[in-house]
Formats: structure tokens, C-alpha cells, sequence
């Protein structure tokens, strides 16, 4: 199966013309589908589509990673251009949450217009993913994520309530895949499971051990030194055969990833397509 994979929204751009904002969108299309995972904060989506050739009419599925606002703000602008799109997603993608910084909270959960959007969708198009579960033949998403390594976290401070007495574990966090002749295509919203924790269940699920590619954010901006050393050993290990990260991963942790993992590791930005 052939499949192209381009960047709709990201931090970043490739060229002039495209908006940048902290969040992610990802366009997948291959012979059975054309899939949006994740819609980025929402002002950037419909407009970079548009440049970039992508008809979000079209759109036969919405497949959403978690429930923070840079990955969910512009599902109203999906649904309302693709009424028909199936939408898969967690049954805690809408939950309130908060992250909390020199102790002052700010909501990062999907925004309420989202939610709203959400809500309006008919009932037999939304789709509960509380499992692996295949999207097409070829495409699947993870369901919830197993905690297995023991130096990985949610990487930041994440709180269910703006008192943060409540740590948000972000049980809603997914990952999507994608199986072609040369091994799996894996795109990632922000890896809040961990990366080498996505990726080994990924294998597990789909008993294929070859990694043919790895796109999207891996959350790794607070990573010390200890969680760095621990993932470049699991994914040297894993041996993607590219690493593509992206939006939350970090300029400094995508440095080392590029410098213990060589070529197979490169920068994404909005706009960029890869074809497998």
C-alpha cells in the first residue's frame, strides 16, 4: 500500500505562505482513506490546507491523539467542512485540564467551541477508541498507551484540576499507524505515553518490528539527561529507519536525537510531505 503523509499545521513552516502556531495537524491519505489526525489550535488549519492542496471536504475520517487544545481547537472547522467525517477518539478527549507553571494554572483542554463541535457530530459517525482499533485495513490507532519504561512521564506538569491536586496521567493519549510493504508508519500527536512506550506497543499490537517511519511531536522539552540517554538507547534499539519529530519535541532533545541517531533523524515543518 502507498500512502502520503503531509504536515498541515506544526511551530513551523517550510515555506512563506503558511501560518505556524504551536500545535499539530497531520494529512494522511492512501488508497482507502483520507484521514486528519489532529486539527492544531484551529486558525491555522483551513488555510494552510488550502495552500497546500488538501480538500477538507473530503476528509473521510478525524482521528484525534488527546484532548489539549493544540490538537483539537479546530475540529469545528473540520466538521463543519466535512459533516460526513467519522471522528475516533478517547472518551476523555473533552475532560477539563490544566497545566501548571510557577504556580499559576491555565486550561490546555479541548477549547468549548471544540467540545460544542464535538457534540453536534451525529451519533453512528463517532467512534469511542478504548482499544487498538483498525481504522481501515491498513490504518489503525493504539487506544490507550501501557506505562511500561520506568524513566518516561507525560512530560510536563499536567493537572485535572486548576488546584493541581489532581495529576493528569493523560490516559487519552493515542497514536496511529499505518502498515505498508516496507513496516509501519507511525504518527504521533505528542507521545504523552512516551515515545518508546508508543512504539513498543505499536509492535506488539501489530507484530511488526520494522519502523519504516516515526512522525510527530515526542514531548521531550523538559526531558533531563537521564530520559534522553534511556530513549536514544530504546530507539537506537527500535531502529526507525526515519525519525521525524516535531511540535512538542524540542529544539535541544532534537539535537540529540539527530546526534546519537544520525541521518535517519530530520526536522518536519508545515508543508513537508513524505510519500512511502
Amino acid at each position: 500500500m502507498s500512502v502520503s503523509i503531509t504536515v498541515v499545521v506544526e511551530n513551523t513552516a517550510e515555506r512563506e505562505g503558511l501560518a505556524t502556531e504551536h500545535g499539530l495537524s497531520i494529512y494522511i491519505e492512501s488508497e482507502d482513506a483520507r484521514i486528519l489526525f489532529d486539527t492544531g489550535q484551529g486558525p491555522a488549519l483551513e488555510g494552510n490546507a488550502r495552500t497546500l492542496g488538501i480538500d477538507l471536504s473530503r476528509i473521510d475520517l478525524l482521528a484525534l491523539s488527546h484532548g489539549h487544545y493544540d490538537h483539537t481547537g479546530g475540529i469545528p472547522t473540520l466538521v463543519q467542512m466535512a459533516p460526513d467525517a467519522r471522528v475516533y477518539y478517547h472518551p476523555d478527549v473533552t475532560i477539563p485540564r490544566y497545566a501548571i507553571r510557577d504556580g499559576r494554572a491555565r486550561s490546555i483542554g479541548m477549547p468549548a467551541a471544540a467540545v460544542d463541535a464535538m457534540a453536534k457530530v451525529p451519533g453512528p459517525q463517532l467512534h469511542s477508541v478504548q482499544g487498538p482499533t483498525m481504522l481501515t485495513a491498513s490504518i489503525g490507532m493504539t487506544g490507550p498507551v501501557p506505562r511500561v519504561t520506568s524513566y518516561e512521564d507525560t512530560g510536563g506538569p499536567f493537572f485535572l484540576d486548576s488546584e493541581g491536586t489532581r495529576p493528569d496521567p493523560i490516559d487519552d493519549d493515542m497514536a496511529l499507524w499505518i502498515a505498508t510493504d516496507e513496516g509501519l508508519v507511525v504518527c504521533l500527536g505528542c507521545a504523552h505515553s512516551g515515545v518508546v512506550n508508543t512504539l513498543e506497543h505499536i509492535i506488539r499490537v501489530t507484530r511488526d518490528t520494522r519502523l519504516r517511519a516515526v512522525i510527530g511531536g515526542l514531548h521531550l522539552m523538559g526531558a533531563g539527561h537521564e530520559r534522553m540517554d534511556a530513549t536514544t538507547t530504546a530507539l537506537r534499539r527500535l531502529a526507525p529507519r526515519r525519525l521525524l519529530p516535531c511540535h512538542c519535541t524540542g529544539e535541544s532533545a532534537a539535537k540529540t536525537l539527530r546526534h546519537a541517531l544520525g541521518d535517519s533523524v530530520s526536522p518536519v515543518a508545515a508543508g513537508a510531505t513524505y510519500r512511502f
